[in-house]
């Protein structure tokens, strides 16, 4: 009957893995609702982007505009774009790191 023993901490041990499994999913699904913004241009551009990496929303102060240098424009919605996409990177650390430290998952 030594056996038994071992089956008990294996059956403990998925109990938690499915505890671990669904607020995994929970902290996804709440990342997904947080906005983040980027800005650019010393608040000229914004870019709102989901958790999930959806740009939701791209604000352009009318200043920014000027048909002669269309290129800054385009570089400053880049930046932007990329501060928030940073910054979701940082924050799905944040929520997600607890889960997946030490454990080599894609996607995390």
């Amino acid at each position: 009957m030594r056996g038994m023993g071992n089956m008990g901490n294996m059956q403990k041990m998925m109990k938690q893995m499915q505890k671990m499994q669904k607020e995994m999913m929970e902290a996804q699904e709440q990342l997904g609702e947080q906005k983040v913004e980027g800005t650019a241009g010393g608040g000229m551009v914004t870019v709102v982007v989901s958790g999930h990496k959806k740009v939701l929303e791209v604000r352009i102060n009318e200043e920014a505009v000027d048909p002669d240098d269309v290129e800054m424009l385009q570089d400053m919605i880049l930046v932007a774009t990329n501060d928030a996409l940073d910054k979701v990177d940082q924050l799905t650390e944040q929520t997600m790191g607890k889960y997946t430290k030490g454990f080599n998952i894609p996607g995390f």
